[in-house]
């Protein structure tokens, strides 16, 4: 039986490093070695400007960068895909690292024809993406040779990762749920973070006839039958207690219900990935297989 199952930032880190590969820019992005007024849009592109050791030439960051805790203390432009022009040039950024799917588009266009060298930083879920996204940073500060004795750390644990993971017999089929707002289920098909944690954990997505996160019907969750619950680990409106989980109707009949399976991870953790990626599929990997996992 899976116990009920919380794990927070707090947890190992066995990965160092990462988000998502390939740059795109509006103006040609020249001299960036010398940008010393950095901005990092996405938490995981923060979370790489730390491993990467350069930190101190951030003068600002988004909502979502909430790790590590020093990165709190910079002065905070807003909500990745709700940003306001204004607050970002305020201030006076000479270089954006941006993670792909910031937004509103309006503002991104306002934000690169300004003059200030814009580089995306695409999603992109699997280990191989993680890698690049290390490459991308790198190459945008001008450190890479960092980028790439970090590359080569992340890439050997990824290895050992999923090495350690091919052991696996049985695979878990798990459901990730985004929100259960007014008992209604919004859960993750493929193509998304989720998908690709619960794959790096040696694990099988409950549902993969849809891409993206979609409401899903009772009769789905029945039909699906998960091994295991996953769910951000959220309070107040947003947070869902095990009791109100497992007594939903459709929630009720499976597998995961009967064994009190849930798992609850710091949402950055889980599903940034970033520098913490390996780490987060472990400790996924360890709340889903308990003993059965080696």
């Amino acid at each position: 039986m899976i116990a009920i199952t919380k794990i927070g930032r707090g947890a190992s880190r066995l990965a160092a490093i990462a988000l998502v590969s390939l740059v795109g820019t509006a103006h040609p992005v020249i001299a960036q070695d010398k940008a010393e007024r950095v901005l990092s849009i996405g938490g995981a592109v923060t979370e790489i400007v730390y491993a990467l050791g350069e930190e101190g030439r951030l003068i600002g960051r988004d909502s979502t960068s909430s790790y590590p805790q020093a990165a709190t203390a910079l002065p905070d432009v807003g909500y990745m895909r709700a940003l306001a022009p204004e607050g970002v040039l305020s201030i006076e950024p000479d270089l954006i690292l941006a993670r792909e799917g910031s937004g509103p588009p309006e503002a991104i266009e306002v934000l690169r024809s300004a003059g200030i060298p814009f580089v995306d930083v695409p999603e992109d879920f699997t280990a191989e993406g993680i890698g690049d996204a290390i490459d991308v940073v790198a190459d945008a500060l001008g450190v890479e040779e960092k980028g790439a004795a970090l590359h080569a750390e992340i890439s050997a644990q990824m290895k050992q990762l999923a090495e350690t993971m091919s052991g696996i017999g049985e695979k878990k089929r798990v459901l990730f749920i985004l929100s259960m707002q007014d008992g209604r289920i919004m859960a993750s098909g493929t193509g998304t973070a989720a998908n690709g944690i619960i794959e790096l954990a040696g694990a099988e997505n409950a549902i993969v006839d849809f891409e993206g996160y979609k409401q899903v019907t009772d009769e789905a969750i029945i039909t699906v039958d998960p091994d295991a619950i996953l769910m951000m680990d959220r309070v107040g409106d947003h947070g869902t207690d095990p009791d109100t989980l497992f007594a939903h109707p459709a929630i009720a009949t499976t597998q995961a219900a009967k064994d009190k399976a849930l798992v609850r991870m710091d949402g950055l953790y889980l599903l940034g990935f970033g520098p913490r990626t390996a780490s987060a599929a472990l400790d996924l990997a360890k709340a889903l297989y308990g003993d059965d996992f080696h």
